[in-house]
C-alpha cells in the first residue's frame, strides 16, 4: 500500500485535467509538476499550524484530477447493486475522504524529491488509455501505470498499478470479504468508523 500512496501522490501532483480532445493522455498526465512538488518542499508548510493550509492546496489538485467515484464503484464491484442510491452517494463521500486522507497524511513532510518519468500510452478503447510511467527515487524506481478515461472532456484516473497491482483490485479483494458477511450498511460504518479514527489521530 506504501508504493500505492507514493504513486497516487506523484500522479496527483503531476496532472491536471485538461481537455481530452486537445492534448493526449500522456500530456494530460504532465501537468503543472514543478508548482504541486513546490507545495510540498515549501518550507512554511513544515510546521504543525500551517499542515492543514498545505493539505487543503493538496486536495484540490487530487480531486481535480481522480475520478473518486469511478473508483469507488470499480473497487465495490458486482456488489454495487446492494447499494441503495442513498447509500452509494454516502460512500462514494467516505471513501474518497479516506482514500485522500490516508494518502495526504501520510506524504506530508516525507516526500523526498521523487521524480516521475512518463514512457508511453495504450489506447485501451477511443475514450480509455494506459499510461505508463516510472517513479524514479535515489535508489531506484517503481513502475507505476495509470488507467485513464474522459469524464467531461478531460483525462481522470479511474486506476493505478504498481509493479502490475491494481489498486482498485486491492480495494475489491477487502470490499468483497467484508460484503460476503456483511451487509453495505456495515462497510459504510465501518469506512465512516476508520475516517473519525484518522481525525482524531491528528489532534
Amino acid at each position: 500500500m506504501a508504493r500505492f500512496i507514493l504513486a497516487l501522490l506523484i500522479t496527483a501532483f503531476a496532472a491536471l485535467p485538461a481537455r481530452a480532445q486537445e492534448i493526449r493522455p500522456i500530456d494530460a498526465l504532465r501537468g503543472p509538476l514543478d508548482s504541486a512538488l513546490a507545495i510540498l518542499q515549501d518550507p512554511r508548510y513544515r510546521s504543525g499550524s500551517e499542515r492543514e493550509a498545505q493539505k487543503e492546496k493538496l486536495w484540490e489538485i487530487i480531486r481535480k484530477v481522480f475520478d473518486f467515484e469511478g473508483i469507488t464503484v470499480l473497487a465495490v464491484g458486482q456488489n454495487w447493486k446492494l447499494f441503495s442510491p442513498e447509500q452509494k452517494k454516502v460512500f462514494i463521500d467516505l471513501f474518497t475522504t479516506r482514500l485522500g486522507n490516508s494518502y495526504l497524511n501520510r506524504i506530508q513532510g516525507s516526500f523526498n524529491n521523487e521524480k516521475v518519468e512518463f514512457l508511453s500510452e495504450e489506447a485501451l478503447s477511443p475514450a480509455k488509455y494506459l499510461v505508463k510511467t516510472k517513479i524514479i527515487r535515489e535508489v531506484d524506481s517503481i513502475p507505476v501505470d495509470y488507467r485513464v478515461r474522459q469524464i467531461d472532456g478531460a483525462w481522470r484516473i479511474y486506476d493505478v498499478l504498481v509493479e502490475g497491482v491494481s489498486l482498485v483490485a486491492n480495494y475489491r479483494s477487502q470490499f468483497d470479504g467484508i460484503l460476503r458477511k456483511d451487509s453495505p450498511a456495515v462497510l459504510i460504518e465501518r469506512v465512516r468508523s476508520q475516517n473519525i479514527a484518522q481525525e482524531k489521530e491528528k489532534k
